[in-house]
């Protein structure tokens, strides 16, 4: 046997098995596609979380996590410069106690003010009620002049009295004319701008009590007015109390708290540097477990989101239970192709993330197997 046929055999006797071995392959289950079918395969993957300062920046003074250390939600990772802060907190508050001294002072001349005018309005309604008094002691005095005069005047045409005694009881009268109009015109000054019935009470009772004096309430009007002044201040305090929170909202910002359980993966600033807002200074990895498989669209349209699907890690054989969470369509590389004309394919691939509660012994990085039995129809 020649060289030439010796080659030729050997190329037939590799074109037979490989036949052979291709439909081993094919009846037996074990090519590729059928391999994708039978069980899929995702990588545990931690969602990573990046941690900064929230609208505040400064100088890093206090580190206090180091990397890989597991941190739980509220501990505290970092610590920047607050004295700015504190020492405009701290003269904010000044003049918010300023601020009250004022408003307290103003409230109690207000209050000192109403009682002061209560106090004149009553001493005004006894003047009133004296001059009153004055009005009818000089009227009374009147009438008592004009009799003697009258009777004078009867006397001197009867010869009984000189002309004298008749020109001092005339005196007298005019005195007590002139009395009675300076006592009236007292007592209509005290009562202007009263309106007729106040007027018509004094002068009928002789009582002035719970008339409406316009001075009196001109002065209750103005100490009303000096409650806007008070309003005033108050807003102002109020305004302050805003800014007061927002810079203890600024200064409990200064320190940062880990968001939620996790791992530090990676510190980013160092103490001493300075920080700029909203820049991440921490690498967090989270307690947030997924990952990832690829399925046809024969046993995507059998899951929806919330379904629970139980797989198992490669490494320990350990049952991994998880929830869908998210079904979309993959990209073109993930798509299942056959032989077939014009190479289409023949099945689409749609991309499933599963989310796992984080367990002992279950660790980022591992493989998680899903057998098909978990996507048949539910």
């Amino acid at each position: 046997m020649n060289l030439k046929e010796k080659s030729l055999r050997m190329g037939i006797i590799f074109l037979v098995l490989l036949f052979v071995g291709g439909m081993v392959l094919v009846f037996t289950g074990n090519d590729a596609v059928t391999i994708a079918m039978e069980k899929k395969e995702g990588i545990l993957t931690a969602e990573q979380v990046k941690i900064a300062f929230e609208n505040v920046g400064g100088r890093l003074v206090n580190e206090m996590v180091q990397e890989s250390q597991e941190v739980k939600k509220g501990d505290i990772l970092m610590v920047l410069d607050s004295v700015d802060v504190d020492l405009a907190i701290e003269r904010l508050q000044t003049q918010i106690n300023q601020m009250d001294a004022q408003i307290n002072q103003l409230n109690g001349s207000i209050q000192i003010g109403y009682a002061k005018t209560s106090t004149n309005e009553l001493q005004t309604y006894r003047q009133i009620e004296q001059q009153k008094m004055a009005l009818d002691a000089a009227k009374a005095t009147y009438e008592n002049q004009q009799l003697t005069y009258n009777r004078n005047k009867a006397l001197v045409a009867s010869g009984a009295i000189s002309q004298s005694e008749l020109d001092r009881a005339r005196m007298a009268l005019d005195v007590a004319t002139a009395n009675v109009g300076e006592q009236q015109r007292m007592l209509d000054k005290m009562l202007a701008g009263t309106n007729e019935a106040a007027r018509d009470q004094v002068l009928a009772s002789g009582s002035a009590s719970n008339i409406s004096l316009p001075e009196i309430n001109q002065q209750r009007q103005d100490l009303g007015n000096s409650q806007y002044g008070v309003q005033n201040l108050m807003q102002q305090k109020q305004n302050m109390l805003v800014q007061l929170k927002e810079l203890q909202v600024k200064k409990e910002r200064l320190t940062l708290r880990a968001s939620e359980d996790g791992k530090i993966l990676k510190i980013i600033a160092k103490q001493g540097e300075m920080v700029s807002p909203n820049a991440p200074v921490i690498l967090l990895e989270s307690k947030r477990f997924y990952y990832d498989i690829y399925l046809d669209e024969q046993q995507a349209s059998s899951i929806k989101t919330g379904d629970e699907v139980t797989g198992s890690a490669v490494a320990n054989k350990k049952a991994v239970n998880g929830i869908i969470r998210i079904i979309t369509a993959a990209p073109g590389f993930a798509d299942l192709k056959m032989s077939r004309e014009k190479g289409q394919a023949d099945l689409a691939a749609f991309q499933v993330r599963i989310y796992v509660q984080p367990e002992e012994n279950l660790l980022p990085g591992m493989t998680i197997e899903v057998k098909k039995d978990a996507f048949l129809k539910r």
